[in-house]
């Protein structure tokens, strides 16, 4: 395993800063199974990183008790979409002293217990796959990435997909189901009732507190 994965230098971020305008309502804190969204992509998240961040469109009381630190958009880019979520993360994770930064999204209660070992593995940019194709919101970004994505943001463009690209990221391929994100209410119901058939649910460790690290 790179050596910069077994010095715990990677931070992980939840993206919870979409309009959820499919959904009808903010998705973050909707409970799934009992336990808001955003909670349980966290506790799939927090024991593979170092640090996690919950990225939001803004701070309240109610996000903030979710147990992570809280990183808004910057006041510049708010309203520019994903994008802007990983720049805030990666401002964070650069301000912490970390090197790397892994993303997924809040709606993504199955993500892989082992996704940031397997990103991690390739020694830079690398983006989960399915059959689909890219997951560009599943991925491994390099902190020096931050300049060149702020920027892109700047002009008015850029996307993940297309910031991956240039980066040259690395395919890793997962399971379809790791990467199920409910952005209908219908998926959201669908999803619960066959959650349990699912055996990625399962917490990635035990005894998860919900309380940053």
């Amino acid at each position: 395993m790179a050596e910069y994965f077994s010095s715990r230098r990677i931070a992980g971020a939840v993206l919870a800063g979409g309009a959820s305008t499919r959904m009808g309502r903010p998705k973050a804190l909707m409970p799934f199974l009992g336990r808001p969204l955003a909670l349980r992509a966290l506790d799939r998240l927090r024991p593979q990183v170092q640090r996690v961040y919950l990225n939001v469109r803004e701070t309240t009381p109610a996000l903030a008790a979710l147990g992570a630190r809280l990183v808004e958009d910057a006041p510049a880019f708010r309203g520019a979409g994903p994008l802007a979520g990983i720049a805030a993360g990666l401002k964070q994770a650069r301000d912490d002293g970390l090197k790397f930064l892994v993303t997924l999204p809040c709606d993504a209660p199955f993500a892989p217990a082992d996704l940031v070992s397997r990103l991690a593995e390739r020694g830079g940019a690398a983006v989960g796959v399915s059959s689909l194709g890219w997951e560009p919101m599943f991925a491994l970004w390099p902190v020096s990435a931050l300049a060149d994505i702020e920027a892109a943001l700047a002009r008015g463009g850029g996307s993940p997909r297309g910031q991956l690209e240039a980066l040259g990221a690395a395919q890793v391929s997962f399971p379809d189901e790791a990467f199920a994100n409910l952005n209908t209410p219908q998926e959201f119901a669908t999803a619960e009732v066959t959650a349990d058939l699912l055996e990625v649910l399962k917490p990635a460790s035990a005894g998860s507190t919900g309380v940053d690290r």
